[in-house]
């Protein structure tokens, strides 16, 4: 057999072996980041914080207002205990603002946002802003750094 005749017939025996790039998930990736922050504020009102750590990956970084960061999914899980506790007592209700913005770049995404803060009665009570980090993790997305403010003056 001629040099020719093996390089034809070993060719395509290469090409089936040659890894096809992945199928472009750019539309998958956004639609998981946008359900993060919605998932996020059902947690929190409904008071699952199982949930909600859920939604982080272990070495996150927490921002909250008013407090030192938390780093972990353990100082995490402590932190939205006390802040639910906190908000459940003062009777108010968190709510997602309707526009927010993403950017999304191989795997990392941040996504902005509003929210509103409601009482018992519906009076928005308060208003603010977050910025959302995430990171594919073994092909989930979680939230590596969250933090929020609110647009209220400090007493």
């Amino acid at each position: 057999m001629t040099v020719f005749a093996v390089c034809c017939l070993a060719l395509p025996a290469l090409q089936c072996n040659q890894q096809q790039p992945p199928p472009d998930t750019r539309a998958a990736d956004e639609a998981a980041i946008r359900s993060m922050n919605p998932a996020w504020f059902k947690a929190y009102n409904a008071g699952d914080v199982n949930s909600i750590v859920a939604l982080y990956a272990e070495d996150a970084v927490v921002n909250g207002p008013g407090a030192p960061a938390v780093r972990g999914q353990a100082a995490i899980r402590e932190f939205f205990m006390k802040d639910i506790a906190g908000s459940s007592v003062a009777g108010v209700t968190l709510n997602a603002g309707p526009t927010t913005d993403m950017d999304l770049s191989g795997d990392l995404a941040s996504e902005w946002g509003t929210f509103t803060v409601t009482d018992k009665s519906g009076t928005t009570v308060d208003r603010g802003k977050y910025v959302t980090v995430c990171a594919r993790r073994d092909g989930k997305w979680l939230i590596i750094r969250d933090i929020w403010n609110s647009d209220g003056t400090t007493p």
